[in-house]
């Protein structure tokens, strides 16, 4: 989910259960209110993809609404790298770190966006990745793939791969380590992120240094602890998962399909990891799900859970200090593959 986007009686029925304690850090809830009272209420009133991005850009939510200049980096350039397969070239933005700042060969993060495989862009996120870069001295590689339901599965991965692919082959002109790749994503991004990997694995590479996922998206099922207990009033909601995985998959779509659901493939033969997750989150329990199964496929993980914190909480750096803690610390983790980093699977990288 992203990080503009988080800038949105009838008849009595019977009497609802209470409500669970509310966990969310109680500086955060005005902003995650204000958030959900600008956001689509999707597969509610609002059931068509493209009716749900005019509502969240006329919300000021689908594009970065930050006052004052973006924040500074070295270079931005947007391009075209080929798609897979035959598939239509990927639009991407590349951004490049102060090299004052920031001198030598840096990481280069492969980056896919959060929005359900619906909402959101380059530009959307353009903040956020600013931000990161900022804090990482690394190379980003913003990935514009192709949105459901005009492109439904597994377009989306296949772009993300694409771009993967595009930038292990062009470290050098990237300036970028070639021990240092990294790919990572938020959300329905983070779900991307992981597919590009199987598909790395399967497919002769890159060699990858660090996945780096961010309140992941990785089960179809939609039936965890967390879905039921964070389902609702914290922004994200489980209505709102429903409608992004009908969008994707399409009808008759498969969500047991690896790609889709990684929680569903092997995972043997992967990067390290850095899963981060946020405690007021339906997402929670997939994130932790899939890096327990990474240690017990022998792939070293980090587990960053942040329980205060909402879906997306990383938007919220500017007024959150937990969230300007957690984006400093992912910078960190990115910069630690220029020394630790070689190669995919258990010897390379770090997931600290």
């Amino acid at each position: 989910m992203s990080a503009a986007e988080m800038r949105g009686p009838g008849r009595a029925g019977p009497a609802a259960p209470p409500a669970p304690a509310d966990r969310l850090d109680p500086a955060a809830r005005p902003y995650v209110d204000a958030m959900a009272a600008r956001f689509p209420d999707l597969g509610g009133a609002v059931t068509d993809a493209v009716e749900a991005r005019r509502v969240l850009a006329a919300g000021a939510a689908g594009k970065d609404a930050r006052p004052g200049p973006p924040p500074a980096v070295g270079a931005v350039l947007d391009r075209e790298v080929p798609g897979f397969a035959g598939a239509p070239p990927v639009p991407v933005r590349i951004y490049r770190p102060d090299p004052r700042r920031w001198p030598g060969p840096r990481p280069t993060v492969v980056y896919c966006h959060g929005g359900g495989w619906v909402l959101c862009d380059l530009d959307s996120h353009d903040t956020l990745v600013r931000e990161l870069c900022r804090a990482s001295g690394a190379v980003f590689v913003s990935v514009d793939y192709r949105r459901a339901p005009e492109a439904r599965f597994p377009a989306a991965a296949l772009d993300a791969f694409a771009a993967l692919r595009w930038a292990g082959g062009h470290l050098a002109e990237l300036g970028g380590d070639p021990a240092a790749l990294v790919v990572a994503g938020d959300s329905a991004g983070a779900n991307l992120a992981a597919a590009s990997l199987l598909l790395a694995r399967d497919h002769g590479g890159p060699a990858v240094a660090l996945q780096l996922l961010l309140y992941p998206v990785l089960d179809a099922g939609q039936d965890t602890e967390s879905y039921r207990l964070d389902g609702s009033g914290y922004f994200l909601t489980a209505a709102h998962m429903r409608w992004f995985w009908e969008q994707y998959l399409g009808p008759g779509g498969d969500g047991r399909d690896p790609l889709a659901s990684p929680l569903a493939a092997d995972l043997s033969g992967l990067p390290p990891a850095h899963v981060l997750v946020a405690g007021c989150d339906p997402l929670r329990d997939e994130g932790e799900t899939y890096h327990y199964r990474l240690i017990d496929s022998g792939v070293l993980s980090a587990l960053d859970g942040h329980p205060g914190m909402c879906h997306g909480f990383l938007a919220l750096a500017d007024v959150l200090p937990p969230a300007r803690r957690a984006l400093e610390k992912l910078g960190g983790v990115i910069a630690s593959t220029l020394t630790d980093g070689k190669n995919s699977g258990r010897e390379g990288g770090s997931a600290g």
